[in-house]
């Protein structure tokens, strides 16, 4: 689905009555079956929230993103299955697990394995059926359990924050390299540096970030790094966050991209933001957006350098 200004129909009316479902329209309103301006704002201000680009144009992903906001858990069962459920009501899920010890991974909304497991260890250790389905009478439990725990950060994030402290030397270490849009100049040199220092390399161009995700989830990957062209005037580095969970090691390996690209590529910013790489990918990950393209192309062996030294002091 790609809805954008100046559209009009029974399509962009369910975009808006997402949109108001998940409180973003204005208290103006908007008119009804047209995506007028406040449907564009109301677009925006989403987008915001959820960590993608705030264009205001309704693409595939800001989609999905409405669809998952609309799952409260409780609402449906959640079960291990292909392709895996995705929802609010799943990182709800996560949340409340990770503070309470149960390693569900990374706060992604994805019932995965890794969720599966933990919701079976906490039935275990609740004294419910074990079969990792996350039914009424487990919900009913969680929240009693989850009213008598903090605000901390979970036992996820403090698992990537200790081994982000604990170190490895970047010989031996699993990397996974991806470049959307043509960018394949800038990922070469960067993987024949790594390579020359010992990592065990996976490249991936796959046009759409579930595919590059997927090998690298495959390979075993101990970071990823992508490498995405942008026709806009943009220079951004951005690792994975969301309200409840952000990625130690992604955002540190972002900061020390943005300290050695700074003279290369001026105006670098760092965010944490929701995109599908970033969120697909299971261990840390960072994603370099560059642009005019021809300009970035022409620093290619620079750009690869300070990347690489990046990556060789997060390791350290």
């Amino acid at each position: 689905m790609n809805l954008s200004p100046g559209d009009s129909g029974e399509a962009v009316g369910q975009l808006q009555r997402r949109l108001g479902a998940a409180g973003f329209i204005p208290d103006g309103g908007v008119s009804p079956a047209t995506y007028c301006s406040a449907t564009e704002q109301a677009v925006r201000v989403f987008q915001e929230d959820r960590g993608l680009p705030a264009t205001g144009v309704c693409d595939d992903v800001t989609w999905s993103a409405l669809v998952e906001a609309a799952w409260n858990l409780g609402d449906r069962v959640l079960m291990l299955r292909s392709p895996n459920l995705r929802g609010d009501d799943v990182a709800e899920l996560q949340r409340v697990m990770s503070r309470l010890g149960f390693d569900c991974g990374r706060i992604d909304g994805i019932f995965g394995p890794l969720a599966a497991r933990a919701v079976s260890d906490f039935q275990l250790n609740a004294g419910l059926e074990v079969d990792g389905v996350c039914r009424t009478g487990t919900v009913e439990v969680l929240r009693r359990l989850s009213r008598q725990t903090g605000d901390g950060p979970g036992i996820a994030a403090v698992r990537e924050a200790e081994s982000l402290r604990s170190g490895q030397p970047l010989d031996g270490r699993r990397v996974a390299v991806g470049q959307f849009g043509g960018f394949s100049a800038l990922s070469r040199p960067l993987c024949a540096a790594l390579k020359d220092r010992g990592a065990l390399l996976i490249q991936t161009d796959e046009p759409d970030a579930p595919a590059q995700a997927a090998h690298a989830n495959l390979f075993g990957a101990e970071v990823y790094v992508g490498l995405e062209a942008s026709t806009d005037r943009i220079a951004r580095v951005t690792y994975y966050s969301v309200p409840a969970f952000e990625s130690a090691g992604g955002r540190a390996l972002a900061h020390l991209v943005e300290r050695h690209l700074r003279d290369v590529v001026p105006r670098l910013s760092v965010s944490g933001m929701r995109l599908p790489i970033l969120r697909e990918t299971k261990m840390p990950a960072v994603l370099l957006t560059l642009g005019p393209t021809q300009v970035m192309v022409d620093r290619a062996e620079r750009i690869a350098e300070a990347v690489f030294l990046a990556l060789t002091a997060w390791s350290a």
